[in-house]
């Protein structure tokens, strides 16, 4: 009975997080809650569990270590389950420092004003020409920070570019699309790409060459289309200038454009890292970071002022978003319980017997994850398909290239499919009628387009 209960709290939790604004909880207390209940149920119940699924890693468990066997078979499981709760933790540590990592990095320049350098070289005002710009800066820079952190630069961006919120809407509905399109090509563009390279599924150079055209063709289409609701010479109107912060002000100019460069190449060098050196890629986030600290820290030790002092790492720390860290935690460890459970292997079993191809299974739970969460989706697809020697499910195979890209961007066709969606229909207050109106459709055309682009090449 407790076997059939898990998936059912699993899915009602999902459900919950999509709908976190009208439940008025938090995804991270839902996700954490439903994980810590979900590990509870494999304890209480484990044996009978193992007794009616099996498992591979227990039986070699049970081969390899010979005190092991001596245990009785209550004693046996729970050995096991307290065992894989650790290495589960273990794996989803490794994409938890990496996601605080990236976000410290980020905080840190933006709060020096380096982003400001991006925004002061955009000259043109001239709508047209600008939705362009945004999209493919928002399409390439999503790539290296990530498409959450990238829409958070972005929005900022377009409010002091763009003072009509008519217009801001339009820019910011296409940024959700272009930065879920640059983060599908990244294996740290998305935390769903981000798990497939570190779960060892898909490698760096694959991904980039196989998903950048898709990815592209999936962002033209609404871009294309959406240029058009602009007349040719239409030019936004510039906001009321609000006075600079005196303190960023006096900032050097140069240690701006130092820091700004030091985290790019921080966040671009770690899949170099990976390849070159087997570096994990939190390891070589962290090294960017402690970099960053260094600089900072030379910089402003001594200097009491107040504000200057939140410009520290210390102080950094305390602004990052710990609520989506422990919405990771609470997500990776409830899936990591069904796949101890033997919940993945059955539901791979039903996929495989009802879908036609690997690639139709990754197109499905890309439209899918436009209204479930895809952290959730990929993590539990993960679970469900072991790595293959040979085949679509081998490293690089085709289903893991293409899961990637449909994964992220199918969280285009509704805004609350993805973070980066959802973080904009906050900052922005967009209704969620008015994304469905205006984007919707091409977002889920682009899908489809940039789907057939892969499917024809690959």
């Amino acid at each position: 009975m407790i076997y059939i209960i898990m998936p059912v709290i699993f899915i009602a939790g999902i459900i919950a997080i999509a709908f976190e604004d009208a439940l008025r909880i938090n995804k991270a207390a839902t996700a954490i809650g439903m994980s810590v209940l979900l590990w509870m149920m494999v304890l209480a119940d484990g044996t009978n569990m193992f007794n009616m699924n099996g498992s591979e890693m227990l039986e070699t468990m049970i081969k390899n270590i010979p005190s092991f066997s001596e245990l009785s078979v209550s004693e046996q499981v729970y050995k096991f389950l307290e065992f894989s709760i650790v290495e589960s933790l273990g794996d989803v540590s490794e994409t938890l420092f990496f996601v605080l990592g990236s976000m410290a990095i980020i905080e840190l320049v933006d709060s020096h004003g380096g982003f400001e350098i991006i925004v002061n070289s955009i000259t043109t005002r001239n709508k047209r020409k600008l939705l362009w710009i945004i999209s493919f800066l928002t399409f390439f820079l999503s790539s290296l920070l990530g498409n959450l952190a990238t829409v958070i630069v972005v929005v900022a961006l377009l409010r002091r570019i763009i003072g009509e919120r008519a217009d801001r809407l339009i820019f910011a509905g296409m940024t959700i699309i272009a930065a879920n399109a640059g983060g599908a090509w990244s294996p740290i563009g998305d935390v769903t790409t981000l798990l497939l390279w570190t779960g060892g599924t898909i490698t760096v150079l694959h991904q980039v060459t196989q998903l950048i055209l898709p990815s592209l063709a999936m962002m033209s289409v609404p871009l294309i289309y959406t240029t058009f609701t602009f007349s040719k010479d239409a030019v936004c109107k510039s906001p009321k200038q609000e006075k600079q912060d005196p303190f960023l002000a006096k900032i050097d100019p140069r240690f701006k454009r130092m820091l700004l460069v030091t985290g790019l190449i921080s966040l671009g060098s770690v899949p170099v890292l990976q390849s070159l050196l087997h570096l994990p890629p939190f390891m070589g986030i962290l090294l960017g970071l402690s970099i960053m600290w260094v600089m900072t820290d030379r910089r402003w030790t001594g200097r009491m002022i107040p504000v200057i002092q939140e410009l520290r790492v210390q102080r950094v720390f305390s602004r990052i978003d710990v609520p989506t860290v422990l919405f990771f935690l609470g997500i990776l460890m409830s899936v990591a319980s069904l796949k101890t459970a033997g919940h993945l292997g059955q539901m791979s079993g039903f996929l495989d017997s009802v879908m036609p191809s690997p690639e139709v299974i990754s197109l499905v739970l890309g439209v899918t994850s436009s209204f479930l969460d895809n952290v959730a989706l990929v993590a539990g697809t993960i679970g469900m398909y072991p790595l293959a020697a040979a085949g679509p499910f081998m490293t690089d195979g085709n289903f893991w290239t293409f899961l990637a890209y449909c994964a992220v961007t199918g969280g285009s066709i509704l805004i609350i499919g993805s973070a980066s969606g959802v973080t904009v229909m906050g900052l922005e207050k967009i209704p969620f009628g008015y994304y469905l109106k205006k984007f919707s459709l091409l977002a889920l055309l682009g899908y489809f387009a940039g789907a057939a682009v892969y499917l024809l090449l690959f």
